[in-house]
């Protein structure tokens, strides 16, 4: 089967960074779908892991973890999915990723993908949508149908993909959502996903908040690097608020005055913490997806699929690769057909 995949850990202009390879198409263990892929989307954790080090694979690695496609062939336990059905998933960061023809991924991870739009919006949303549903949903204390009703959220970094998805979960739950954007295009992004208010995460935000008749927010999602904010979020959040992060901070976090005074409540959220560690509620996952996808159907989210390239292949990955890692990137970008 055709792949793309790295043996060398190298900068992104690099052609060698990433290969078109041949590999065997894998066989299905007991709890596995066998999906053919069809679109494929590519997100930070990805070029993260690619990113230059001197560790050599002896195999081909594969990376990936957003995919959309359909199912070749099921394991002997797995129950809800059929071969010829339509699926998206974000997997397993400890196996092989979904920029392959053919990728095995556990059942219980796996959603049935909505049926109203294609494989390339699908595969845009499983990673971010598991990651702002569990962040506001699961790791903070919010319920996802009502539970933001009387609350502000100030999301950093509304424009990315995590943030694009968030916006909208949050606008869904009640909360009155402040985006953060810095550019024309990123503003009018967050606006059209139903950000009430946008400000510039360049610019001091307590005086913007203000400005709109915030002088405290109820809760933060920081999808950005954590130290650039973290004395701004002490400050704006509401005593007994809390703060969701996603982003490893490059320096230490002062977790003592204000988050102790306050009694500011510090949430984690990695969405491979289930996968990774085979917890119990690994279903959980597949449970999200199922919601999320009715909720496309049923008009209520919308996709964030902001650019498709064509075909899955080396060029093509290092190219969105090199724009994520340019950091101007808007909603997801997404490769299709092979």
């Amino acid at each position: 089967m055709k792949a793309v995949a790295l043996t060398r850990y190298l900068p992104i202009d690099d052609p060698q960074s990433l290969l078109d390879v041949e590999l065997a198409r894998p066989v299905p263990g007991e709890h596995d779908l066998l999906v053919r892929v069809e679109a494929v989307s590519v997100n930070p954790v990805d070029t993260k892991i690619r990113s230059p080090k001197p560790a050599v694979e002896t195999q081909p690695k594969v990376l990936g973890y957003d995919a959309a496609g359909t199912v070749e062939a099921v394991g002997t336990a797995v129950t809800g999915f059929s071969p010829g059905e339509a699926v998206y998933y974000a997997g397993d960061v400890t196996r092989p990723g979904s920029n392959a023809e053919y990728q095995l991924v556990d059942a219980r991870l796996v959603g049935h993908a909505p049926a109203s739009i294609d494989a390339a919006d699908a595969a845009a949303l499983p990673l971010t949508a598991l990651t702002a549903w569990e962040l506001l949903f699961q790791r903070m204390p919010f319920d996802n149908e009502h539970g933001g009703e009387g609350k502000s959220l100030l999301i950093i970094g509304g424009a990315g993909g995590v943030g694009s998805i968030a916006i909208q979960l949050a606008r869904r739950a009640g909360f009155t959502v402040i985006a953060t954007a810095s550019r024309n295009e990123t503003i009018d992004w967050c606006r059209t996903l139903g950000a009430q208010h946008v400000i510039n995460h360049r610019e001091a935000l307590a005086p913007q908040l203000q400005a709109l008749g915030f002088e405290q927010v109820d809760a933060v999602m920081n999808l950005a690097e954590p130290s650039r904010y973290w004395e701004a979020v002490g400050e704006i959040l509401a005593p007994q608020g809390h703060v969701g992060l996603i982003v490893e901070p490059e320096g230490a976090l002062k977790i003592g005055d204000p988050y102790k005074a306050k009694a500011i409540g510090i949430h984690w959220e990695m969405m491979f913490t289930r996968s990774r560690f085979k917890t119990p509620d690994q279903a959980e996952q597949g449970r999200i997806l199922e919601r999320v996808a009715a909720l496309i159907d049923a008009g209520e989210l919308r996709g964030t699929r902001s650019e498709t390239l064509t075909p899955i292949n080396a060029a093509n990955l290092r190219e969105v690769h090199r724009r994520l890692e340019s950091g101007t990137t808007i909603g997801k970008l997404v490769l299709a057909g092979w």
